[in-house]
Formats: structure tokens, sequence, C-alpha cells
């Protein structure tokens, strides 16, 4: 009988420490719960055909002269002359069905960029919790979850979707040497799974976004299991593999 090789999974609290990490051998998870990651999600499981993930915001509206419908955010608003902003709800539309979409955020799509030297780049939200950890334990390969943060900085609601996957893939996956992040995040999780809007309550992201008027948004996002798909980049732009 072949043994399966040891599979890890471990977490990586902002884009600036990736490069501690060997990702060239691993599926990293990008996670943004609020609300990139999450608004991705809802896009596949409302009939998107693709989303093409940019950096900058022209170089997103450069795909509308391509047919693409193209989304921008940044500090949590929508922008101007942009077909889509960073709403889950905007994506439960029937226009996407079957379209391509170009999409810049300020967090999410620099941490897929970050994570470019990645085996496999995945999308993770609590939307899709169930689906992405089974989906996991699928493959021979070690995981990273890789929270996006707030401009590279650490925040609550993406290391409480990666101790939620800890939590999930912890009976089939080993925890690396430096564990104490995955530990950290699992911890953090189990203290709030009960309860994550109230426990958010003071974080920061939710005090920045308040402004917005996006609670709808918010309790959306963090609840889990509503989509049933798995976004993996394919060539550049991500596809729903299930």
């Amino acid at each position: 009988m072949i043994e399966k090789p040891i599979r890890f999974v471990d977490v990586c609290f902002s884009p600036a420490l990736i490069h501690l990490h060997d990702i060239t051998e691993s599926i990293v998870v990008v996670i943004d719960v609020l609300r990139a990651t999450s608004s991705i999600c809802v896009a596949f499981a409302y009939g998107v055909k693709s989303i093409t993930p940019v950096a900058s915001v022209e170089e997103s509206l450069a795909y509308k002269e391509k047919g693409f419908l193209v989304g921008a955010e940044r500090n949590g608003e929508m922008l101007d002359g942009f077909d889509l902003g960073n709403s889950p709800y905007s994506y439960m539309d029937p226009k996407i069905i079957g379209r391509d979409i170009a999409l810049s955020t300020t967090n999410g799509t620099q941490a897929i960029a970050a994570a470019s030297g990645a085996y496999k780049i995945v999308i993770g939200s609590f939307l899709n919790l169930d689906t992405l950890c089974n989906w996991l334990k699928q493959q021979d390969r070690s995981v990273l979850l890789l929270c996006s943060g707030w401009k590279n900085s650490f925040n609550l609601e993406d290391t409480l979707l990666a101790g939620a996957v800890v939590e999930g893939l912890q009976n089939d996956f080993d925890l690396s040497k430096m564990r104490d992040s995955a530990l950290a995040a699992q911890h953090l999780y189990n203290l709030a799974k009960d309860d994550l809007n109230s426990f958010l309550e003071k974080s920061s992201h939710r005090i920045r976004l308040e402004k917005l008027n996006i609670d709808s948004d918010i309790k959306y996002c963090l609840t889990p299991n509503q989509t049933n798909v798995v976004p993996v980049i394919v060539n550049g732009a991500l596809v729903n593999v299930i």
C-alpha cells in the first residue's frame, strides 16, 4: 500500500508575510471575508463564467473594451464607471450569467497576486466553507490559508474564516511545526462561532465599513454555506471547479 504524503494546514495572517512560506507545492486559499472573496463566491453561484483578478483600477477598466463586465472597489466603495462593486448582492443579478468579469479590490485581489507562486490558488469565504473544506480534503496538497487583512495588516474576520477551515480540516491534515498561527485562528473561531456578527462588532474593518451602511452585506458574508462553489485560478482567471 502506498501511503499518502503528509499534508499540512497553516495560516498566514497577511500577504506581507507570505514570503515566509514555501507555497510552490501548496494550495493557497485566499480569504477576504468582507467582502471580495464572499462576492466572488456569490458571482459563481449566480452563473458568472470567469473572474479575472487585476491589481489596478486602470487595468480593470481596460477589460471593458474586451467585452468584460468590470468591477472595482477601493476602501469599501464602488468606483464610478464600473459595472459592479464589492457587495455580494450586486452579483445576484441575471446580467452576470455566462459573463466574464475583471475585478480589482483593495485587499482581496492584491492577496491573489501575492500568492502567484502557489501550486494552486483557491477562493475561500464563509459562504463556501463546507464545500471548500471537502474539496481540499480531496487534494493531495498542503494548504496555506492566506488572510488578505487590511492593507497588509492583520484583521479579525479573515482570521476567523481561516480558523473555521483549520477546524474543518483537522482530522485530515497535520499542523506544521510553525503551527501557532493555525492554532490561534482555530481558537479564535471556536470563541466566535456561535455569534460571528457580535464577535466582530468592535473589529476595525467592521467600524471602517459602518459609514457605508452595509450591515446586510456583513451579516450575509458571515453566514456559512450559502454557496456550493470552489473558485480556482486557471490560466490567470478564476473559474468554478465544482
